[in-house]
């Protein structure tokens, strides 16, 4: 299968077409016209220093509906017990910088390279990228970040610091995501880290459907607050 070849037009192949590893184009930009086009066609960018820009939309797909969150007992009690303080777009550049620099077992280097930093705090500065971050005390202990298209949420990376800060950071990114309609979560592909919260595989077509479906709903742009539901 021929992976397709961007131009300078924001135009993405239909996602039918990627490889079986979900490879579907390469080269083109990251501008925030083409990030965000690629989100709404339920593609993203992944890849590293070495590599030009890879689009990717992998068949199956990880998807978490936040209805059907599942916390485990043992993090249902460190929740209860509150230490970590959780909020919204506080920091953002300190989470996308801290999520480049988490070593990953097996992963050498990170895809999240100063283009993609760059890029992405573009989409925060335009009110699309979120930041969720936990906090210990003034310490800034774990957190996540993504993209926000109407009703869907895609997940990009986490980091902790602190044992379970990324996981409290998590649940209650999703709590406050249902909370203002949110419906569907894309964690792209599998991990059984998600999938003990409740994120199953989606074939691509059911994924894709899902995503119009949400995309006919507002975006809620702007920064965030889980102050008040701000």
């Amino acid at each position: 299968m021929t992976v397709h070849r961007l131009g300078r037009t924001i135009a993405f192949p239909d996602p039918a077409r990627a490889d079986p590893d979900g490879l579907l184009a390469v080269g083109g930009d990251l501008s925030p016209g083409r990030l965000l086009a690629a989100y709404a066609a339920g593609i993203f960018p992944w890849f590293d220093e070495r590599s030009p820009i890879l689009w990717w939309s992998p068949d199956p797909r990880l998807v978490l509906e936040p209805a059907r969150l599942h916390v485990p007992r043992s993090l249902a009690r460190t929740l209860r017990r509150g230490r970590l303080r959780v909020t919204a777009d506080l920091a953002f550049g300190r989470v996308i910088r801290a999520c480049a620099a988490a070593a990953r077992p097996g992963q050498r280097g990170t895809w999240i390279t100063g283009g993609m930093i760059e890029a992405y705090e573009r989409l925060h500065a335009l009110g699309f990228a979120h930041s969720f971050e936990a906090w210990d005390g003034e310490a800034l202990a774990g957190g996540l970040y993504g993209v926000s298209l109407g009703g869907a949420f895609f997940g990009e990376s986490m980091f902790a610091e602190a044992p379970d800060a990324s996981k409290v950071a998590f649940v209650r990114s999703v709590e406050a995501l249902a909370g203002w309609g949110v419906g569907l979560v894309d964690c792209q592909v599998r991990t059984e880290h998600l999938a003990r919260f409740g994120a199953v595989d989606w074939a691509r077509d059911d994924f894709l459907a899902a995503l119009a479906r949400a995309l006919a709903a507002p975006t809620r742009r702007g920064r965030w607050s889980l102050d008040a539901g701000g």
